[in-house]
């Protein structure tokens, strides 16, 4: 026989698998291993029955029969393998695909051989049958319209029970009547929910679900099954398409809020802020199972950035389960994702979420996602839009299972979604459903898709409804006659109605503003009243010791014993020269014996980016690890902390995520440098900076940003404060740049000692946590003391009433500035820094200002940033407002670049900026 061109590629494939196996047994698929061992041993039996001359060796095992037997087993690894891309999976086409390397030639067989018997233990436990009969029932397995990826998976268990439960498919029993025509009700819903806003409401954008209406069945098949697997909540991220379908049919949200949404005389439920579009907004229910359970289910609010919302969800999954007790399993809170089949393959964000998934900072216990497959984005077609022949190929990093699946067979994606939590809680990890459907409208009800695919618009246009298709199949079947099916319908049209009716009567009574009465509590205002934020002088004596201490047989390194911890001691003992590092562990100290957590998130946070923190010793013989801070007291909050995968965008998500469920931990996320915090704008400027007035979600996370010009170029030197100034309104948030490790150990403690939530930005230094200058004193954190927005000048030259230059600043400069007027003796300037740039406390600069009457003049504003970065064009109104005069500025020229590039360019730029401030 000569060999197909797909058989040479197989037998090569199997060549090598044979050469890899014989060098180690370990190294290719349990599959592969054990018909390599059988292979051998029918050889060895072969050469030893002809060696006894026994003539019939050669007719039992012959050469011709180990090779078909060889083929045999290609055959399943085939279908196993490659299966899927010869599945009916897309609803559009009239049948399935062909594929030359799936044919009788391609895997290298004859006709005559479909005859043959055929028994492997590898298939069906052995039991003999037809080549055709087993080639035909590996079709119906593989090559129906579900198609499965497993075979990329690394775990033998985990394939084998994948393979068990597709391979046993054909014998489970079909699902009840009742199954049934749920299925064929949540289609319904879907159908006739978007049907009733296409007509009630002409012209307005809903991004329908129309075409892919089994994703109602996925969801609801997924919470039906959550009790018996011991789940009891799901947390949901989804963008726009088919949002307002999941919110009005799966999480239940009442049919007249939502046709509110709608009115021309809407106003968002809020009590402050600017609200958002309806198909950004966030609901949370309890939904009741069949079995009677109540399962609670949160959608998140997302902006329009697809799939930005993914690292917030599995953030606010991960605080939930810690909330519940649930650390170890991770069972009972469930993270749902769905995506779009163009942003899952396209956004860099996806990839970076799902390499979450296993890190032991991040993992949830896995995440279901479901992709609702309209292949198309916006207007461009899956050729234009990636490299990959799935949307999904991406999730193969991570081993997930991949089920591709026909959006027009609901039972398919009923049964692929329970198989989907099932593995979710048997192994804790992703799972991934590709329901391959089509978008029956253009990107939304207003686009007209047939300008740019009218191939395709047509064939949609022709192409009847999933729950038409879907009934038709139920009346076939005698599940559901057409009267049941007309009386399903009709129930379905009335509660909408109903929902409308309920509204009128609502706005009748009530007014234009018929929900004004259910706003929710606002937060407490952000005020600048005082917060005691100090402790006991002894009591912060007791915690800086507990935070030297090591286990009698730990073997430190050295470096950090004779410096790092002696230096520490040095401080804590003369209860002077605390650094930076050394204040930060004091004030998380300080509120884990108060009974509150610490979350500290990011790239190489244990030992700190300048080897700065050392927050985790390690044993320099066994890596064994001491966390001090987690051994401070019997009962005490937990202290996590965690070096990120390096990424911005995932981690500080997750991060953002996890303070929206945790409000009694403290969550910090550092960036490496503050420069490459840009890494993950999209989370802070459609997340942090702007959740609270969009949507009413507070947050207390707090962003750790190395900030300092030292000559290490534009990478190196900007957290970019001026975009965080620019987004800085209604006071959102505090963005600060402190000048004394005290104010840091404040700014901490205050996160979680006031009465209201609100994010914290923070310009932390590099060079000032080593500065002999930058250190502070026990008694600046005692008992009576607090957070200074803005610090006068306590070091003056002379008295208050002869300053005629006053000198405001924030960060690092502050000491730059004070080295060079002690260098040169000035004593008619007075140097004042601005811990808190926003929200600005007005008020105590007026009164500190004050102190200098003969300098109302001569107000000069000292940065390092380039004059169009920095906090100047923030500052200088307000500034001039208080002074009623111009204020004068010292600083780099303008720039593109942060930065500059040279140390020397660098070093004559500051000397220039620091003399300038005493001299403009």
């Amino acid at each position: 026989m000569t060999a197909s061109v797909p058989f040479r590629a197989n037998s090569d494939l199997l060549d090598a698998q044979y050469t890899d196996w014989k060098k180690d047994p370990r190294s290719v698929d349990a599959t592969w291993a054990s018909f390599f061992e059988g292979f051998e041993l029918g050889l060895t039996e072969l050469a030893k029955r002809q060696a006894k001359g026994d003539a019939s060796a050669c007719e039992t095992l012959s050469e011709k029969t180990l090779n078909f037997r060889m083929r045999v087993t290609n055959a399943l690894l085939v279908f196993r393998s490659l299966g899927h891309i010869a599945a009916h999976v897309d609803p559009l086409s009239p049948s399935a695909p062909e594929s030359a390397t799936l044919s009788i030639e391609g895997l290298g067989f004859t006709q005559e051989e479909l005859n043959e018997e055929v028994k492997t233990h590898m298939f069906r436990n052995g039991q003999p049958m037809k080549l055709q009969a087993m080639l035909e029932e590996l079709r119906k397995i593989y090559c129906g319209t579900t198609g499965y990826e497993f075979m990329h998976i690394h775990t033998p268990e985990i394939q084998s029970w994948l393979m068990e439960r597709i391979e046993n498919r054909p014998f489970e029993p079909a699902p009840a009547n009742e199954q049934q025509v749920d299925a064929l009700r949540w289609l319904l819903e879907a159908e006739t929910f978007e049907r009733f806003l296409h007509r009630r409401y002409v012209g307005q954008k809903r991004f329908s679900v129309e075409g892919g209406e089994s994703l109602l069945v996925a969801l609801e098949t997924i919470l039906e099954n959550l009790p018996r697997l011991g789940a009891k909540e799901i947390i949901m991220g989804m963008a726009h398409r088919g949002r307002l379908s999941v919110l009005a049919n799966f999480l239940r949200k009442p049919l007249e809020s939502l046709f509110y949404e709608f009115s021309e005389n809407y106003v968002p439920n809020m009590v402050a802020g600017d609200g958002d579009v309806k198909y950004h907004l966030g609901f949370e229910t309890v939904r009741k199972t069949r079995s009677g359970d109540e399962i609670s289910v949160m959608l998140a609010p997302n902006p329009s950035h697809l799939e930005a919302v993914d690292p917030v969800v599995e953030g606010m999954a991960r605080a939930r389960q810690r909330l519940l007790g649930d650390t170890t399993e991770r069972k009972q809170v469930i993270p749902v994702l769905v995506h779009g089949d163009a942003a899952f393959a396209g956004q860099g964000i996806v990839t970076e979420v799902l390499n979450l998934s296993q890190l032991p900072g991040y993992r949830t216990g896995g995440t279901i996602h479901l992709v609702v497959n309209n292949q198309i984005g916006f207007t461009t077609l899956p050729a234009d839009a990636r490299s990959t022949r799935y949307c999904t190929d991406v999730a193969k990093m991570v081993d997930a299972p991949i089920i591709h699946v026909n959006g027009d067979c609901p039972l398919e994606v009923a049964h692929a979604a329970k198989m989907a939590i099932e593995f979710r809680q048997t192994f804790g990890r992703d799972v991934v459903i590709d329901i391959v459907c089509y978008r029956r409208y253009g990107h939304n009800e207003t686009d007209e898709p047939a300008f740019t695919q009218p191939n395709m618009a047509r064939s949609i246009a022709a192409h009847p409804s999933t729950a038409a298709i879907y009934r038709g199949v139920l009346q076939q079947r005698g599940v559901l006659d057409e009267a049941g099916a007309n009386a399903l319908q009709k129930e379905l049209e009335d509660e909408l109605e109903d929902g409308v009716k309920t509204l009128a009567e609502r706005e009748a009574t009530l007014g234009n503003n018929p929900y004004e009465g259910s706003m929710a509590e606002p937060q407490p205002p952000f005020t600048f009243g005082s917060v005691p934020t100090g402790i006991e002088e002894t009591s912060l004596k007791t915690l800086g010791e507990k935070l030297l201490q090591t286990p009698e047989t730990f073997r430190l390194h050295p470096t950090i014993a004779k410096r790092f911890l002696a230096a520490r001691k040095k401080a804590i003992d003369s209860g002077e020269g605390i650094d930076w590092a050394y204040a930060e562990s004091l004030a998380f100290a300080s509120l884990l014996t108060d009974g509150l957590g610490v979350r500290l998130s990011g790239q190489d946070v244990r030992r700190g980016t300048f080897s700065q923190r050392h927050c985790v010793f390690y044993d320099t013989e066994t890596r064994e690890r001491h966390i001090p801070l987690n051994n401070l007291a019997e009962e005490q909050g937990r202290f996590c902390v965690y070096n990120s995968l390096l990424s911005e965008a995932a981690v500080l998500g997750f991060d953002y995520g996890y303070t929206l469920l945790a409000p009694n931990v403290l969550i910090c996320w550092e960036a490496q440098f503050g420069d490459f915090v840009n890494g993950a704008q999209v989370i802070i400027d459609q997340f942090i900076a702007s959740a609270e007035s969009k949507w009413q979600r507070p947050s207390q996370i707090t962003l750790l940003l190395p900030h300092g010009y030292e000559g290490q170029g534009p990478e190196h030197s900007s957290a970019r404060l001026e975009r965080f100034l620019q987004l800085s309104a209604g006071r959102n948030w505090a963005v600060c740049n402190f000048t004394t490790p005290a104010q840091y150990f404040h700014a901490l403690r205050r996160q979680m000692k006031r009465g209201f939530r609100k994010p914290l930005i923070v310009m932390t230094p590099k060079s000032l946590l080593r500065h002999p200058k930058c250190v502070s004193k026990l008694s600046e954190m005692a008992e009576g003391t607090s957070f200074k927005e803005i610090i006068d000048d306590e070091n003056l030259m002379g008295p208050a009433e002869r300053v005629t230059r006053l000198i405001l600043c924030t960060g690092k400069v502050y000491y730059d500035l004070v080295e060079f007027r002690e260098q040169n003796k000035i004593k008619n300037a007075a140097i004042i820094r601005i811990e808190q740039l926003y929200p600005l406390h007005e008020e105590m600069l007026k009164e500190l200002m004050a102190r200098y009457p003969r300098a109302q003049k001569k107000w000069v504003w000292c940065q390092e940033e380039p004059r169009n970065m920095g906090a100047f064009n923030y500052i200088r109104n307000r500034l001039s407002e208080i002074s009623g005069h111009r204020v004068r500025y010292a600083g780099r020229e303008r720039s593109s670049s942060p930065a500059a590039g040279s140390k020397a360019i660098h070093v004559l730029e500051q000397a220039k900026l620091v003399e300038d401030a005493f001299s403009v």
